[in-house]
């Protein structure tokens, strides 16, 4: 049984979220793959295999998952390369075969401040819930302190425990095969 991260990042916080959730998993004995979407899709866009758990993540552009639009929009902000330059989680949703009822948990990072409403963690939980899937927890929100200045602190250590949670809530069906 394995889980498997799928993030799309900009400038970086989103993919180190990804990172800390998948050791978080890790620690609790979960075997774990992170995969950001454009590399995934370099290789048939498909989940793995034996996916028992998937985890998807992404930046809240515009109130919801990045479009091409923001994305572009995104690389305007940029002061290096940027993580993911390809198709975003929203087009990956559209189109990858899901195994019937795997679980999911989705998260994102959105800007603390403003507090605005929006959730690309809570678009993306709506899609895989229409495509069959099923949630093992609420859609989580990590807070960057704007476009490119990183994540506020703390916000790692919490990724990592709600990556244990994640581990915790799946049961023992999840947890077993080291990583």
């Amino acid at each position: 049984m394995t889980a498997v991260v799928v993030y799309e990042s900009m400038y970086g916080s989103t993919r180190a979220v990804a990172e800390a959730v998948a050791e978080g998993l890790r620690e609790a004995h979960v075997r774990t793959e992170v995969v950001e979407v454009g590399a995934l899709e370099s290789r048939g866009g498909e989940v793995p295999a034996g996916t028992t758990l998937l985890v998807v993540g992404g930046p809240t552009h515009a109130f919801s998952m990045s479009r091409p639009a923001t994305r572009a929009e995104a690389t305007t902000y940029a002061t290096g390369a940027l993580v993911s330059t390809g198709h975003g989680i929203r087009e990956w949703l559209d189109h990858v075969d899901l195994p019937d009822g795997v679980a999911f948990a989705t998260f994102d990072t959105k800007v603390a401040k403003p507090p605005l409403p929006g959730s690309a963690a809570r678009a993306a939980a709506k899609r895989l819930r229409a495509r069959g899937c099923r949630a093992l927890v609420r859609p989580h929100s990590f807070l960057v302190q704007g476009r490119t200045e990183g994540l506020h602190d703390g916000e790692l250590e919490k990724a990592h425990h709600w990556g244990k949670g994640l581990a915790i809530a799946a049961g023992p069906r999840l947890r077993g095969a080291a990583s």
